[in-house]
């Protein structure tokens, strides 16, 4: 697989020259987070809930993985489609959101292709460079991510079927949800050039709330759950500018440069696949070390930490590419 990107990230690239930068606001059509997501929603059944998680997750209002149950970014997910629509802020379910969904949840019949994404995947680092594609660990990993779900959840809808979900093999048939999937094999290995129909967009980065938020002027296009940085490394407050876009980046890992801030020579440069650390899409910011990418471990996101970069879910990620250009403004607050 041809080299495309290498995306390194280091301590000082982390810090905060907030200074530096424009003080971050939103546009005005949007209204502060707490005015927007205090909304309480009542507890919906599990299968309404995914219904309404895969309508929102269908049209780029991103629920985090989708599992049926009343979390955070559903919630939020909910509310921000209400708010970019001019609807009632409530948690009232609208039938016509259901009526989007007719069909909960579909079939998904394990292919002899599909094995090409799975894999032996070493746990050091050494190993990992020696690789040429960092897969899957397991084809229940595979169908998981393909279905924005938790492997968990996979394996509640499967229950009562007769697979062994854990050496699952061509031929056998999943329930999973019936969102728009995530098909790894249609990303292609590509560096996106600007897209004028895109220019004036800007992409919001909440720390607070833990969302991306893409506005086209006033307009919000998508909502999708991060995580941004930790408190120790903190995704950098300030305006930035997308300098570049790439699908499966190398990432250059460089404890010198992720402890310290000082590269060294003593680094792995670990290739693509959907297991490497910055996931199958980096945007790269023009804050050397620092852009908005996927992840090993959709799961995590909005709980786990990350070194000072926004990170999405895979599906997430490589939906964000699509939707925003090489030259668009990050505001990071």
């Amino acid at each position: 697989m041809k080299k495309l990107f290498v995306a390194t990230m280091s301590i000082l690239s982390m810090s905060i020259f907030a200074s530096a930068q424009t003080k971050a606001t939103r546009p005005t059509a949007a209204p502060p987070a707490q005015q927007v997501f205090p909304v309480a929603l009542p507890n919906y059944d599990e299968e309404t809930a995914t219904r309404l998680q895969i309508f929102l997750d269908n049209v780029d209002f991103g629920p985090g993985k989708i599992d049926g149950r009343m979390g955070e970014f559903f919630r939020k997910a909910l509310i921000s489609y209400k708010h970019a629509h001019a609807m009632p802020k409530t948690g009232a379910v609208d039938q016509w959101m259901l009526d989007q969904v007719p069909v909960t949840f579909t079939t998904y019949t394990i292919k002899g292709a599909d094995l090409a994404f799975v894999g032996d995947l070493p746990s050091d680092h050494a190993a990992q460079a020696r690789l040429k594609f960092q897969p899957y660990t397991s084809l229940l990993e595979f169908v998981a991510e393909r279905f924005h779900s938790a492997e968990d959840y996979i394996r509640k809808l499967n229950l009562d079927r007769d697979l062994d979900l854990e050496h699952l093999e061509p031929g056998d048939e999943l329930k999973v949800p019936n969102v728009l999937p995530f098909v790894i094999e249609n990303v292609r290995e590509e560096q996106l050039k600007e897209n004028p129909a895109f220019k004036t967009r800007k992409v919001f980065v909440d720390t607070k709330e833990r969302l991306a938020e893409v506005f086209d002027n006033d307009q919000l296009v998508c909502v999708f759950p991060i995580t941004p940085g930790s408190t120790t490394l903190p995704a950098p407050v300030g305006t930035w500018r997308i300098v570049g876009i790439t699908t499966w980046p190398w990432f250059r890992y460089d404890e010198g440069m992720l402890n310290h801030g000082v590269r060294t020579e003593n680094f792995f440069n670990l290739p693509p696949g959907p297991n490497n650390l910055v996931g199958v899409m980096w945007a790269g910011l023009n804050r050397p070390g620092i852009g908005l990418h996927g992840t090993n471990n959709p799961e995590t996101i909005g709980r786990a930490a990350s070194h000072g970069c926004i990170r999405l879910a895979n599906w997430d990620a490589v939906r964000l590419k699509d939707l925003v250009s090489v030259g668009n403004t990050v505001i990071i607050f």
